[in-house]
């Protein structure tokens, strides 16, 4: 085991030696803090490798910017893997615009300019504060941000008939192991199911997994059966994967695990 570690270590020096002479980056920080490390025996930290990182990194996607907290946001403190997902879905906002466990506003953000308004939930309190921060550093006024659990309040706009335009569901990744597939399936299909009863005829549906236990053949299946469940004509606009900084290796299939579904409710 500290074999390993002093091999790692030496590799990770001649990584940060590379990243330092082509990028020229004024610090490097490292996110070794995942859980996953105990299965290997490492350590769980978070530690600035080179330079200098300020708490927050202000990014910009597309039209919009976001300040980023790099050291405790989830992953790295922003989604990069949806960059390209969340300037796309600008095309299809319009009228009242709904964003399902929205984090810190990636898709509403980038909605709110074609939309009338844009509705956003999350069951975290802090990124609901982000996504708000976001809205105000941005000059959006037409953003509702709200701290819920996703699945109850789809449930609630239901009963109390409300309608959306356009709808994006962006949730965390529901099978994170195979054991976990039919909760998954099961997940993905409620809160389709809701979203679809919520879309107005003609309206979009924008729905996202990030799960590699749930294929793309599978994940479209589920959507097929919560759509006959509704009892809704849906018809498939684009399939989408990870932005291209994050490329799909042949060969490799754990590297192609985030689909992206636009679909339209033709009624």
């Amino acid at each position: 085991l500290e074999f390993r570690r002093v091999l790692f270590r030496s590799r990770r020096e001649v990584l940060i030696d590379a990243l330092v002479q082509l990028l020229k980056p004024r610090g490097i920080l490292a996110r070794n803090d995942q859980k996953v490390r105990r299965l290997e025996g490492l350590d769980e930290q978070i530690e600035v490798l080179y330079g200098e990182v300020p708490d927050a990194v202000r990014v910009r996607e597309g039209a919009i910017h976001y300040d980023v907290d790099v050291r405790h946001g989830q992953k790295t403190g922003l989604f990069l893997d949806q960059a390209e997902n969340h300037i796309n879905a600008a095309r299809y906002a319009t009228g009242r615009v709904l964003d399902g466990f929205c984090y810190h506003g990636g898709f509403a953000l980038q909605m709110a300019a074609k939309a009338a308004q844009v509705v956003a939930l999350d069951s975290s309190e802090a990124a609901v504060a982000a996504t708000q921060a976001n809205a105000r550093a941005n000059g959006v006024t037409n953003l509702d941000a709200r701290a819920v659990n996703v699945f109850d309040e789809l449930r609630e706009f239901e009963v109390s008939g409300v309608k959306f335009d356009t709808i994006v569901l962006d949730p965390p990744a529901f099978a994170k192991n195979k054991a976990s597939i039919p909760g998954a399936v099961a997940g993905y299909k409620e809160i389709n199911l809701r979203a679809l009863k919520l879309l107005k005829p003609g309206g979009h549906l924008i729905t996202c997994s990030c799960s590699y236990n749930i294929n793309e053949e599978l994940f479209l299946d589920i959507l097929s059966a919560a759509a006959s469940d509704t009892g809704s004509s849906i018809a498939l606009v684009e399939r989408r994967l990870q932005s291209r900084d994050h490329p799909v290796l042949l060969g490799v299939p754990e590297t192609s695990y985030l689909k992206a579904m636009v679909l339209r409710k033709m009624a």
